[in-house]
């Protein structure tokens, strides 16, 4: 079994991130899932404080992945993106949209998420 893909912690402090026990109970699943789930790329996770951790943002609050982040991992790796770059992308704030591009993933706007995405691939 591989290790578990972990990066730098480039988001800023106040960025609640969830221990990865907590996000196999939120999605109901076994915490080995969880590691799966981060080594087959559907989620990108941080070492904050010596332990890693998931951005709870990229959550519903029904217990279930945002729908086109597993997508959006994708599409911003395969343009040649890291994980502490698709971060940093994913939680600044933009102000040609409501807030940042993870918090309007939780939107009915999120697959202009994805069309960006695309475009600073190309």
């Amino acid at each position: 079994m591989s290790a578990i893909p972990y990066c730098d912690d480039v988001l800023d402090p106040s960025v609640d991130v969830l221990q990865l026990p907590d996000v196999s109970k939120i999605l109901r699943v076994a915490v080995t899932r969880v590691h799966q789930m981060l080594r087959d790329g559907e989620l990108v996770a941080v070492r904050r404080n010596g332990v890693i951790a998931v951005p709870s943002e990229f959550f519903t609050e029904t217990g279930e992945v945002v729908r086109f982040l597993p997508g959006l991992l994708v599409v911003l790796r395969d343009g040649n993106f890291s994980d502490e770059e698709i971060l940093r992308w994913l939680f600044t704030e933009d102000d040609s949209l409501p807030g940042t591009p993870v918090s309007v993933l939780h939107t009915d706007h999120a697959r202009e998420i994805v069309r960006r995405a695309q475009a600073m691939g190309f």
